[in-house]
């Protein structure tokens, strides 16, 4: 009989900076409930938990989205998560909003990283070579495998052309297969893991397209996968997001072929006692901000979070407040998934930097009818593309002032059945004004007469929040699929 060898895999992907215990919302029956989790901390004692138990036979990858995310991470360009990170002992990661602080400075954080990054698919322009390696090898519990990268491939297409400055991403597709053949036949490795960035929806299209990835350990998409998803012949898992879970996927292989395997998506719940090394590097990474970032800036009556498609509450906040700073008739927002819940209560400086960490200025512009209805269903489009390779990241951007009535399932440019702005039809030929944050919100081919403020967003949040906590901000019906 054939030995047996088994492995473990751990999976982190989409922890967005969360250093410590925050909000998360699950559902319970036909409502959300909110209970604290996460931190690396505990992660780091799950984590060390599990190599006792399998010694020697435990592989630990990030799909990134990291070391961006909350006001430390920003303010340090990412400088803060790296010892933590190291402290983790992960194995190889790949990027997303890594890339935010601009290619140089991720190049140099990943210098400091005990860990490589892999991304088949990031290329400087100039040389054509790979920013990062591709692949990497690691020999673990007696096997060989090889582990590829695929960072976001939506960061030359949709975000501030700074973050991809001087590099061509592309999707990945043409460069897996001959990187999959040189892992099997010059590496002889037993297994090929793909650390992907795509989100589920891409991956399960590019794991339709192209054999030889046994693992796929897929983000971006905050998908909670309970149990892996089988695409042909390769297992995916994803696990979540704000380091809220791990993903464990237990790996039971004779020779090269995996036999048996289990999953468990594990909560990292507030009762785990936190790895004191970490804790302590956790400690000193917050204590500039602790002061400041815990002031209490107002209260919320109204829970506020980011888990749902089309509306959410928070971004309900975010935008009653770009509103009343400007007097616009319309506000918008990207459809970001990040931002840990605020239940109701008191609001903190630092929930509100979790809102929008970036903290951009408020701009105003003035858009034809005409315009918003080409922006909106540009949006819907790459939000709800029929082929995933069209999806451009995040959810459908954030709206206020106006009722948008959709089809899903109609093609491109056909989603939208009625628009209304303020209650009244739209006109193709009215100028309407708009507030909004960050070229997502409105992209710069639309609209005349753009203006940046005097007044970024987490101030307009707080100007909000002093003039009318407890603040209410329901859902409105503001998009509605009919």
């Amino acid at each position: 009989m054939t030995n047996r060898t088994s492995l473990t895999i751990l999976q982190m992907n989409d922890s967005h900076a969360y250093f410590n215990l925050h909000q998360e919302m699950f559902w319970n029956g036909g409502q959300a409930v909110y209970r604290p989790v996460g931190g690396y901390a505990r992660i780091a004692a799950i984590a060390k938990a599990i190599r006792a138990e399998n010694q020697g036979s435990v592989l630990f990858c990030d799909c990134g989205d990291t070391l961006h995310g909350t006001y430390p991470a920003l303010k340090t360009q990412g400088q803060a998560m790296v010892p933590v990170l190291n402290s983790l002992g992960i194995d190889a990661m790949t990027a997303h909003w890594e890339f935010a602080y601009g290619p140089s400075i991720f190049k140099q954080l990943t210098a400091k990283l005990d860990f490589p990054v892999l991304a088949i698919n990031v290329f400087d322009q100039a040389t054509k070579k790979h920013l990062f390696s591709p692949y990497s090898v690691k020999e673990i519990g007696g096997l060989r495998i090889g582990l590829v990268g695929i960072a976001s491939n939506i960061i030359d297409k949709t975000m501030p052309p700074s973050y991809s400055e001087g590099l061509e991403f592309t999707l990945g597709r043409e460069e897996l297969p001959p990187i999959i053949d040189v892992l099997r036949t010059q590496e002889k490795v037993d297994l090929v893991i793909l650390i992907s960035h795509l989100g589920f929806p891409q991956d399960m299209q590019l794991l339709s397209e192209v054999e030889g990835i046994d693992i796929c350990l897929s983000g971006h998409t905050h998908n909670r996968l309970t149990q892996p998803v089988i695409q042909g012949k390769t297992l995916v898992i994803q696990s979540g997001c704000h380091g809220s879970f791990l993903g464990r996927l237990d790996l039971e292989l004779e020779g090269k072929r995996i036999v048996d395997y289990r999953h468990h998506l594990i909560e990292v719940v507030a009762n785990i006692d936190p790895d004191p090394t970490v804790d302590d590097l956790i400690r000193l990474a917050l204590a500039p901000y602790q002061e400041e970032l815990s002031t209490v800036v107002g209260e919320t009556a109204t829970a506020l979070n980011r888990g749902a498609m089309l509306e959410t509450t928070m971004d309900n906040f975010l935008l009653q407040a770009l509103l009343e700073s400007t007097g616009a008739q319309l506000g918008f927002s990207n459809g970001w998934r990040y931002g840990a819940p605020i239940v109701p209560g008191k609001v903190t400086l630092n929930d509100l930097y979790n809102i929008i960490p970036m903290n951009p200025p408020v701009s105003t512009v003035e858009l034809r009818g005409e315009e918003l209805v080409l922006m909106l269903e540009e949006n819907l489009e790459r939000t709800f593309a029929c082929n995933p390779y069209e999806q451009m990241g995040g959810y459908a951007k954030r709206c206020m002032g106006l009722n948008l009535y959709i089809k899903v399932e109609n093609p491109k440019g056909q989603r939208i059945q009625e628009l209304f702005v303020r209650g009244e039809q739209v006109r193709p030929d009215r100028v309407y004004t708009a507030a909004f944050v960050t070229m997502q919100g409105v992209p710069a081919k639309f609209g005349t007469n753009r203006l940046n403020l005097e007044i970024n967003a987490v101030e307009a949040m707080q100007r909000y929040l002093a003039k009318n906590s407890p603040v209410e901000a329901g859902l409105r019906g503001t998009i509605v699929v009919v």
